[in-house]
């Protein structure tokens, strides 16, 4: 009794022992975990089976649901005449800039907002946090016109790798997420290094960083999705085909190239953050979970 009381659920445990409601239980949980699977698979499934289509084939109404005569060349021809091996590098390049402006500046804006506590600390962090009820396509404008024309600098920033880095770096959510794990880090910790004669910095470097690896990893994860799935802004700031993203790469090159060759270089450029999703999915929850609960 004492179990079950422990954990309460929209549907009791003696309902579920019973023979009809557990039928009725694992019926809807099947349903809708089947539902669920074919609506995020599905498109994922029309990817793949469509570049292994003819490009008459892809065209055809109604759709077929899998190709007829399947043929992988359509994935070579999307690598040589897409250029994905240049495109992928760019990507990857800036998504590692991205990271590394992060993980240092939001790192440390949310250890100071967190554990220094500067003067005027809660104002700036509520005005950082009602930029996110900004709607990003309204900051498209004074951003561009700030990258064309930096301030006090006064340079041009087009094609040029830090006119997406900078404004990665500017991520309220980020910082939020940052503090917020800093939060739940013991204070008793801070006083000891005090004690022991540590700088703000070093007790950065040495207790709060070793104990943030998790959401440091999540931080990571979502800056490389970040800029792995932005389309409008890279088309911006990088009009040059040497700099493109894979995602405006694909774009300019999908005019005159066939429709199953363009689903293939989709299907490359996605299976990075696939990979990625794959291999770090347990990482993702935990770092946004562990600074939520604290005792």
């Amino acid at each position: 009794m004492a179990g079950e009381s422990g954990s309460r659920t929209l549907i009791s445990h003696a309902q579920l022992r019973r023979g009809r409601g557990r039928v009725v239980y694992w019926t809807l949980l099947s349903l809708v975990v089947v539902a669920f699977t074919l609506l995020f698979l599905g498109p994922l499934y029309w990817m793949v089976t469509g570049a292994l289509k003819t490009g008459q084939e892809v065209a055809q109404t109604p759709p077929t649901w899998y190709p007829k005569h399947p043929d992988p060349a359509s994935y070579v021809d999307a690598w040589q005449q897409l250029n994905l091996a240049k495109l992928l590098f760019n990507t990857f390049y800036y998504a590692f800039g991205a990271v590394l402006f992060q993980l240092v500046f939001d790192t440390a804006a949310a250890y100071a907002l967190s554990k220094l506590r500067p003067v005027g600390g809660h104002v700036i962090l509520g005005a950082m946090l009602a930029t996110l009820m900004i709607p990003a396509m309204v900051l498209i404008v004074p951003q561009y016109v700030t990258v064309i024309d930096l301030p006090v600098l006064h340079l041009n920033l087009l094609d040029s790798p830090f006119a997406i880095w900078l404004p990665l770096v500017a991520n309220a959510f980020t910082v939020f997420l940052l503090k917020r794990f800093f939060d739940a880090i013991p204070e008793e910790l801070m006083a000891a290094a005090q004690v022991d004669g540590a700088t703000p910095l070093r007790t950065l470097w040495s207790i709060i960083l070793p104990m943030s690896r998790p959401i440091l990893g999540v931080v990571s994860i979502f800056s490389v999705t970040a800029v792995w799935k932005d389309f409008l802004w890279p088309k911006l700031v990088m009009p040059s085909p040497e700099t493109r993203t894979v995602s405006v790469g694909i774009y300019a090159f999908a005019g005159g190239t066939p429709q199953n060759v363009v689903i293939a270089a989709a299907v490359i450029s996605a299976i990075p953050t696939v990979i990625i999703f794959l291999v770090f999915q347990r990482n993702i929850m935990s770092g946004l979970t562990t600074g939520s609960l604290k005792g």
